[in-house]
C-alpha cells in the first residue's frame, strides 16, 4: 500500500536540483509525496521558491523569510521585499528564521534583530513561522515565548533536540519537524529518544533536501543528495520509533500540514 506524504521542507531552488528538477518532482509524485513546501532561506532564493510553487500550485507551496546566516544583511529594502512576497497566496510561511549560533555566520544581535522582525512580519499577515534554531535554545525560546501570543502558528523545522527540548517547545506551542536525522543511529539519539513524545497532532515530516540525506538509506545515493522521494524512508523509521502503523502516521503528519499550511 503506498502511502501519501506531505515534505514541508524540501530546498527545490538548490542548485543541486537545477539539471533534473523535474525528474526530481516526479520521483517524489512516484513516492507518494504529493505535496511539498519549498524552503526560502533569503530573499533570492525566497523569490525563486514562490515563483517555482506558482508553477505547480497542485504539488508546490513556499516559505519566504531570512535564515539567521543572513541576518547581517536583512536590510530595510529586504524587509520590503519579504513583505511583499508574505502577499503571495502560494507562500504559506514566515521563515526559514531563527537563531543559529553554531556558526555565526552573522552576529548574534544581528540575528535576534531579524528574528524578532520576521515574527511581527508574520503576525501582521496572519502567516505561521517555519523555525531554525542551533545552539541558541535559550534565546531562541525567549524571544517566541514574548511573540507566541499574537502569532498564527510555528514549527520547529529539524528538530534534533531530546525530550527535554521537545517539551519547552510543545509548552509554546509548536509543531514539530522530524528529518531523517532521526535515521543516524550515531548523531540522532537524542531525537530517536524524544520522537514517541511528540504528539500526534503536532508531528509533520521533512526531508530538508538536499540536505541530510537519511544515513541508512539502502543503497545509498552516489550524488549522497536527499531528495523528497525519500520521504516515506523517514516515515516508517519515524512509526516505527512511535510503535505506530505507517499507514496512521503518514494519515496524521498530512493532516496536520494541509491545517498548518492552509493547503487544500
Amino acid at each position: 500500500m503506498k502511502i501519501s506524504l506531505i515534505d514541508i521542507g524540501s530546498n527545490l531552488t538548490h542548485e543541486s536540483f537545477t539539471a533534473d528538477r523535474d525528474a526530481v518532482m516526479a520521483r517524489a509524485w512516484d513516492a507518494g509525496v504529493r505535496r511539498q513546501v519549498v524552503t526560502g532561506t533569503d530573499m533570492p532564493s525566497s523569490t525563486r521558491a514562490a515563483a517555482l510553487a506558482a508553477e505547480h500550485p497542485s504539488v508546490l507551496s513556499s516559505t519566504a523569510g531570512c535564515h539567521p546566516h543572513h541576518a547581517q544583511i536583512f536590510d530595510p529594502l529586504q524587509r520590503e521585499e519579504l513583505q511583499d512576497l508574505l502577499r503571495r497566496p502560494q507562500v504559506v510561511a514566515v521563515g526559514e528564521c531563527g537563531l543559529d549560533y553554531f556558526r555565526n555566520f552573522s552576529p548574534p544581535a544581528a540575528q535576534r534583530a531579524a528574528f524578532i522582525a520576521q515574527l511581527k512580519m508574520a503576525a501582521a499577515v496572519r502567516k505561521p513561522v517555519f523555525l531554525h534554531q542551533r545552539d541558541a535554545h535559550d534565546d531562541f525560546a525567549a524571544i517566541l515565548r514574548e511573540f507566541r501570543g499574537n502569532l498564527v502558528g510555528g514549527v520547529a523545522h529539524c528538530f534534533t533536540g531530546g525530550p527535554a527540548e521537545l517539551e519547552e517547545y510543545l509548552a509554546l506551542d509548536l509543531y514539530i519537524g522530524v528529518t531523517g536525522w532521526v535515521n543516524d543511529e550515531r548523531r540522532g539519539q537524542s531525537l530517536r529518544q524524544a520522537v514517541a513524545h511528540i504528539p500526534a497532532d503536532r508531528l509533520m515530516l521533512e526531508t530538508d533536501a538536499p540536505y541530510l540525506l537519511p544515513r541508512d538509506l539502502e543503497p545509498l545515493p552516489k550524488s549522497r543528495r536527499n531528495e523528497p522521494c525519500y520521504l516515506p524512508h523517514v516515515a516508517r523509521t519515524v512509526a516505527q520509533l512511535r510503535g505506530a502503523t505507517v499507514e496512521d502516521l503518514a494519515a496524521s503528519t498530512t493532516r496536520n500540514a494541509l491545517k498548518f499550511f492552509g493547503l487544500n
